[in-house]
């Protein structure tokens, strides 16, 4: 295993860890060509085989994506719940679990998504969380599987594990200088992938990026996650080195951006979502080399709760983008005040 049971150590670059296994009810058309009645059908056996079990020690509640407006399902996605895909086939929904770290999306892409988040660098215990939940639905479901390729899914990308394991960094000096479409290159060789904060498809907000493996098949998942991790430490430690780098070498070119960044968060009576993540991961990295005085967790759940759907979701309304910009700073400057 290597390092890995020390992994937890790198809170200041890594925000969370991901998996997400892929699995298909055999003998079942797959989404896009289920009809809704048998849609429905997996809702159910899904949900009883979850109803039923006692291992799992938590307690999920359904929603029926169908079934709720435009911007829940904006604030699922923005929370890492569910991906932009859910809801394109009829007779989704989703699992969720009080704490928010493992939801079950089914009828996205495949029949059965499971997905589980952990805070910090925490590949192998979110594994053995996603597992234990793949255990439990295996014994009451027949998954697809072939001897020889292991899980079938719906795109041919996922056959084999059926598992996307990812971890989300913030990499703000490999971005100023410019270093990530190298990145990309280099990660390509080792079966990894980069991309932006919703995954596939979307862009890097506030210097956060998903490092995730692009193969499924030929390797186990524990090798899998072996390959992952060991790569995402030498992101790590590049990041780091590129940090100490401008410290030493340009400080007040460093310190300059992040008291700007910090100026205008705590003072602005307007901002877009965009520029507040752009903003907030400069003072992020500030306080991160201890050049400035903010509690990175505030950060991070600034980061998150910013977000369109849910800044809607905690003040309980519907706004414009103006409402929503201004209300934004508002939220802001409750947590990003002057030193």
């Amino acid at each position: 295993m290597g390092s890995w049971k020390y992994e937890d150590k790198e809170r200041d670059i890594v925000i969370s860890s991901r998996i997400r296994l892929a699995r298909n009810i055999k003998d079942m058309p797959f989404p896009i060509l289920l009809p809704e009645h048998k849609a429905r059908l997996i809702v159910d056996l899904i949900w009883n085989c979850l109803e039923k079990d006692e291992t799992l020690n938590t307690e999920f509640k359904k929603i029926e994506v169908g079934k709720v407006g435009l911007n829940e399902r904006r604030m699922l996605v923005e929370k890492h719940l569910t991906s932009l895909e859910l809801g394109t086939h009829k007779g989704a929904a989703v699992f969720i679990n009080k704490k928010e770290d493992l939801s079950i999306m089914v009828n996205e892409e495949d029949h059965v998504r499971i997905q589980c988040i952990q805070e910090g660098f925490q590949l192998h215990n979110t594994y053995d969380m996603a597992n234990s939940v793949d255990d439990v639905l295996e014994r009451c479901v027949d998954f697809a599987y072939h001897e020889k390729y292991g899980y079938l899914t719906a795109c041919p990308t996922n056959v084999g594990t059926g598992m996307r394991a990812s971890v989300m960094l913030h990499l703000p000096s490999l971005t100023l200088n410019n270093q990530i479409n190298t990145m990309i290159v280099t990660l390509a060789k080792f079966g990894l992938t980069i991309r932006g904060i919703y995954g596939e498809g979307t862009q890097a907000l506030g210097d956060l990026y998903q490092i995730s493996n692009q193969n499924t098949l030929g390797m186990t998942e524990r090798e899998l996650i072996e390959n992952l991790h060991d790569v995402a430490r030498e992101i790590i430690k590049k990041e780091r080195e590129h940090r100490y780098e401008i410290l030493s070498t340009n400080k007040t070119y460093l310190e300059d951006k992040i008291y700007r960044a910090f100026g205008i968060l705590s003072n602005a009576r307007s901002i877009n979502a965009e520029e507040s993540m752009k903003l907030l991961s400069l003072v992020r990295l500030g306080s991160d080399l201890e050049l400035i005085e903010q509690d990175i967790g505030v950060i991070n759940d600034l980061m998150i709760n910013i977000q369109p759907g849910i800044l809607s979701g905690i003040y309980g309304e519907e706004m414009t983008d103006r409402d929503r910009d201004r209300i934004r700073a508002e939220h802001i400057r409750k947590y990003i005040k002057p030193e």
